[in-house]
């Protein structure tokens, strides 16, 4: 008989002990399923949640520049002990306001939208800051890609401003010099400047394979020199626009312009579609290409790429040419597209040396590129708001780029600082300067 507290029979064998259900939500085959997978990396130290997190660093910097800068809320610290919540609710103001102007300046406005919906403005104003966001955004696009594409060769492309500036010439004089049709003025215009900048980079580049000289010391060499011709050139008989005494020059004939994809009222232009075409055509040449692979084993390993029958000489030559095409076609925009008409000794900005960090921001790779340029027009246009509408000075926006890229550059910090699990892949030790 069976022992009823045990169940054993009566031949004294001891009972099986049952081990308790796993329960699983993977399917019962015993492997995670995508919502585990998702949840089980989304706190890593992958690329996205380190770019993510190191926005938020830099906005909540940002946010205490923005209470230290602001007097009134310093003044509501005096007596904290008594009344703190003045000085929450002063901080929280400041803040509050100026980011809200800066989502406003650049992406939505949502009193736009009303204003719209019951008639009181038009449509233009709804669309306003996404334009001005892509207007500033086209030109950081192809200044990213081109110190991004010298990065993916193993060089440091930091000449894209002075390629830039030699673009914006050459574009600006085939602009009002040259009597051409329309259509056939822009497109001589637009080829004018990337043979500018690409005649600027090809300098370094050739400096680099021959000689071996360093291309960070002609990059910023080259930066200077064309500085100095475009503020040289400007005042020359011909280029002045004659009706001016200060340093001016013509403006550009209609027929060389970019025209604009939502009207007069709007600034965005074709620039940013352009942009794309570019963006797709590195992606392309990086990773489809017989050349984009010789350039990738270059930058990887020169020396082994050589002994590989690769020819060093003729990759670097060819990819600083490229490099400064883009940067040029970049320059171009600044005086075809709707920022200017006309020469100037600041028409350029400092749109090469924002593409250096738009392209650190973009990991160097052509569509992260495209999403980095687009977040830094973002800030542009939202800062221009935020300036004129929060009183917070446009200088912080600067501050806010730079704490960006510092957070991106360092993401041993953010890990420290959130306590991310280290990464399956090891992409975020990878240096972005093997041509150091």
């Amino acid at each position: 008989m069976s022992d009823p507290t045990t169940g054993a029979g009566s031949s004294g064998q001891t009972p099986t002990t049952r081990e308790p259900t796993r329960q699983t939500t993977d399917g019962g085959d015993g492997r995670p399923s995508l919502g585990q997978l998702f949840l089980a990396n989304l706190w890593a130290a992958n690329t996205f949640t380190v770019t993510v997190l190191a926005l938020v660093l830099a906005m909540l910097v940002g946010a205490v520049l923005i209470i230290v800068s602001d007097p009134d809320v310093l003044a509501t610290y005096s007596y904290i002990t008594a009344r703190p919540s003045d000085a929450v609710n002063a901080s929280w103001a400041a803040v509050s306001e100026g980011y809200a102007e800066l989502f406003k300046g650049s992406i939505f406005d949502p009193q736009a939208f009303r204003g719209w919906l019951d008639g009181s403005s038009g449509w233009e104003a709804v669309f306003a800051p996404i334009s001005e966001t892509l207007t500033y955004a086209a030109p950081l696009v192809f200044t990213g890609l081109s110190v991004a594409l010298a990065f993916r060769g193993g060089l440091f492309n930091i000449g894209a401003q002075g390629q830039a500036t030699i673009g914006v010439i050459l574009a600006a004089l085939a602009g009002f010099l040259l009597p051409l049709p329309p259509v056939l003025h822009l497109v001589v215009a637009v080829l004018a400047g990337a043979v500018g900048g690409a005649l600027w980079g090809f300098v370094p580049g050739i400096l680099k394979a021959r000689v071996g000289a360093h291309e960070v010391i002609n990059t910023i060499m080259l930066n200077y020199v064309g500085l100095y011709f475009l503020s040289w050139i400007i005042v020359q008989n011909g280029i002045q626009d004659p009706g001016r005494t200060d340093a001016i020059s013509r403006t550009v004939d209609g027929s060389a312009q970019l025209p604009r994809l939502l009207g007069d009222s709007l600034r965005v232009h074709v620039g940013i579609l352009l942009a794309v075409l570019a963006t797709w055509f590195v992606a392309w040449l990086l990773n489809r290409s017989t050349f984009g692979f010789e350039l990738r084993a270059v930058g990887a390993n020169p020396d082994a790429a050589r002994t590989a029958g690769i020819s060093v000489a003729k990759a670097y030559t060819l990819l600083m040419v490229l490099a400064g095409a883009l940067a040029g076609l970049g320059g171009a925009q600044m005086v075809l597209g709707t920022t200017a008409a006309a020469l100037t000794p600041l028409v350029v900005a400092q749109i090469g040396f924002d593409g250096i960090l738009v392209a650190l921001l973009g990991r160097v790779k052509p569509w992260g590129v495209l999403l980095a340029a687009l977040l830094f027009g973002a800030l542009q246009a939202g800062g221009n708001r935020m300036q004129s509408y929060a009183g917070i000075s446009l200088e912080l926006v600067t501050v806010l780029q730079a704490l960006i890229v510092i957070f991106i550059a360092a993401p041993a910090l953010v890990k420290a600082i959130f306590r991310l699990r280290a990464a399956r892949a090891a992409r975020l030790q990878t240096s972005l300067a093997k041509g150091w």
